[in-house]
């Protein structure tokens, strides 16, 4: 989810090439294996300062970017000469080959426009620099046609801001006040109404530019080898840059009149009758006009009536989740236990990121694991969630938690545990506790202790979620809530598919541009709602972005069998990593063999450094450059140009 570049700190470039040969010798032998024939594989990177011409490069009286880049805009000239030099340090002689290097082309919509007297208007000198490229790059392109919360740049956005009509709204009736690494966010709306303000503009933008394309010569149409359109489409929540994992008193989109009105027009079309809904969730509601969509908080909040409630956990889910570093494979599985009975398989090899810039001795971000239990049918009262490592014929309890289903009548619930396991609430030490559990697992056909998983050597591990003695309360019509929710994300980009297709573009070439949550075991996926954007048999091609062991992922090859994901894209891609000098190559690798037809790194720079601020952020650790070290951005580069070899 990172589109937003900032200017960067200054690298000294004394001994990169030093560096570069010395560590080059670790990937060669990866980039040099003999890769199976498919269709050509495209590295596109995503390009910072595209529209940055030469004249403005070389001329030291210039000192401000916005103003040198408008000169250039002026002059007619734009950064084809620079982004040729640059790709051709990474692929020397042109693409050509199995691996080929082109650009992605990023055109925002609604900076596209410009004020003419009362009016908006596209301001054709904008869309002349950019498609400009397609022509004077003889590279494989593909063009991000972008125009959802990250479309901020330019008057019109500021305006249309402005207008309650084209923005999400929190259930107070405010829209979400956002900044990604300094840069302002407009939460701009999901909804496909057509009347509205920004749709009209967003809409018209993308019309316009797709009818340039097209009108292009030959030549470069046929350069273009994939289209991503609208970009990360999903609903917003506080702290966009850091709140993704925030479980505790979330607040969600969208609760803006349109949006809630549209939830209770969905009700009616599933259930028919408002008796059928009353009678399917325990309501007593007189209309679906007086169906709330739900948003209090019971333990923070006054209710009128208990179908109001919503939290992170109102739709029936628990999250057990946590991570597991395991560096010599000695963990089979883990398994999910509720009250002695075993559940299922628990999901590993998820990303952690952040437990791998944490701790200095784990060398992959693949760490995470979770299960999401599916308490709505639970009895009333308390239960315990036990998560068993199986290593060989051993088992090792790996963490265990204990949680509360609450009825809606909040009655006062008893310290008791379900029959069977009545013996835990009152055991007093983890030994004690481990034992008994000894003696449920063995009733369960298993006859080996439950050791401490610390046994096994090398073995790291941690529960996050849920906290000791979560209360969880299940509202079914938050569920209905998070599902409409979803099918919001995906009537969006089903909006923006159409109109891609009915102005000409072909449907094989257009991408998604979105975001996978679930792979993040300690992020919430309830704040983004965007499951079904992500099934089968959707009309577009698949873009997923990828991040950290995203780039390199065991789960990722999962969910994308499971979804018969092909002839994908990663429209952003960075594996973010520098413990392992492989890593990049590997990715690479996995991409390739996965059967993707482009990914794009995420990103390389034509700003010259006089033009960037000292200031770091998390953004700019991503410049893929051989003389930055941060997040293995070096490693990047060097991976890069010897698998473009190809």
């Amino acid at each position: 989810m990172l589109h937003v570049i900032r200017p960067i700190a200054r690298f000294s470039r004394k001994s990169v090439f030093t560096a570069f040969f010395i560590l080059s010798a670790t990937v060669c032998s990866a980039a040099e294996a003999d890769l199976p024939a498919r269709k050509p594989f495209y590295i596109v990177p995503t390009v910072e300062g595209l529209l940055f011409c030469d004249e403005a490069r070389n001329d030291p009286k210039q000192v401000n970017f916005a103003q040198a880049q408008a000169a250039c805009e002026v002059k007619g000239r734009g950064g084809s000469a620079a982004l040729n030099r640059l790709l051709e340090e990474l692929e020397p002689g042109g693409a050509k080959g199995q691996v080929q290097v082109g650009y992605l082309l990023t055109v925002q919509l609604l900076s596209l426009y410009k004020a003419q007297g009362k009016e908006w208007v596209i301001d054709e000198r904008r869309v002349d620099s950019l498609l400009r490229m397609l022509t004077e790059v003889k590279r494989p392109a593909v063009v991000y046609l972008q125009s959802t919360h990250f479309d901020t740049q330019g008057p019109l956005p500021t305006a249309l801001a402005k207008d309650p009509r084209n923005l999400l709204l929190f259930a107070d009736g405010k829209p979400p006040e956002l900044g990604y690494f300094g840069f302002a966010i407009a939460p701009f709306t999901l909804s496909t109404d057509m009347s509205l303000p920004v749709n009209a503009y967003r809409f018209a933008a993308l019309r316009h530019v797709i009818k340039r394309m097209l009108a292009l010569p030959a030549e470069a149409r046929e350069r273009i080898v994939g289209i991503s359109l609208a970009g990360e489409a999903h609903q917003l929540f506080p702290d966009f840059e850091n709140g993704m994992g925030a479980y505790e008193d979330i607040r969600v989109t969208d609760y803006s009149a349109a949006s809630v009105a549209g939830f209770r027009r969905m009700l009616e079309k599933r259930y028919g009758s408002i008796e059928k809904l009353n009678a399917a969730m325990g309501l007593s509601e007189t209309s679906f006009a007086s169906v709330p969509a739900p948003s209090k908080n019971i333990r923070k909040e006054s209710l009128t009536r208990f179908s109001e409630h919503y939290d992170a956990w109102a739709d029936g889910h628990l999250p057990v989740s946590g991570w597991l570093f395991d560096p010599e494979n000695r963990v089979n599985e883990l398994l999910l236990y509720v009250d002695g009975k075993l559940v299922g398989p628990v999901q590993r090899g998820m990303n952690r990121l952040d437990v791998y810039r944490a701790v200095e001795e784990i060398t992959t971000p693949n760490t995470g694991f979770r299960y999401d239990l599916d308490f709505s049918a639970m009895s009333v009262g308390r239960h315990r969630a036990q998560v068993v490592a199986v290593s060989g014929k051993d088992r090792y309890l790996l963490a265990e938690a204990p949680f509360v289903v609450v009825g809606r009548d909040q009655a006062k619930v008893s310290d008791d545990l379900p029959a069977g396991v009545q013996d835990l609430k009152t055991e007093g030490s983890v030994s004690r506790v481990r034992a008994f559990l000894d003696k449920v697992l063995r009733k369960l056909g298993f006859n080996r202790p439950l050791p401490n998983p610390t046994t096994l050597q090398g073995v790291r591990s941690w529960l996050d979620m849920p906290r000791s003695l979560q209360d969880v309360y299940y509202n079914p019509l938050a569920r209905e809530w998070n599902r409409y929710r979803d099918d919001q994300t995906v009537a969006f980009m089903t909006a923006f598919f159409n109109i891609a297709r009915e102005a000409g573009l072909p449907a094989q070439n257009l991408f998604s541009h979105q975001i996978i949550p679930r792979i993040n075991s300690s992020w919430n996926p309830q704040l983004f709602a965007v499951d079904s954007s992500l099934q089968r048999n959707l009309p577009w091609r698949p873009g997923i972005n990828m991040y950290g062991g995203t780039t390199h992922s065991a789960w990722l090859r999962g969910f994308m069998k499971e979804r018969d994901l092909t002839d994908y894209g990663a429209p952003e891609f960075h594996p973010q990593q520098w413990k392992q000098p492989d890593a990049a190559m590997a990715a690479l690798r996995e991409q390739y063999d996965a059967g993707a037809r482009f990914i794009s790194p995420m990103y390389f720079s034509l700003v010259p450094d006089r033009f960037k601020g000292a200031a770091e952020n998390g953004v700019n650790r991503m410049e893929i450059r051989p003389d930055n070290s941060k997040d293995g951005s070096d490693q990047f580069y060097r991976a890069i140009r010897d698998f473009a070899r190809n």
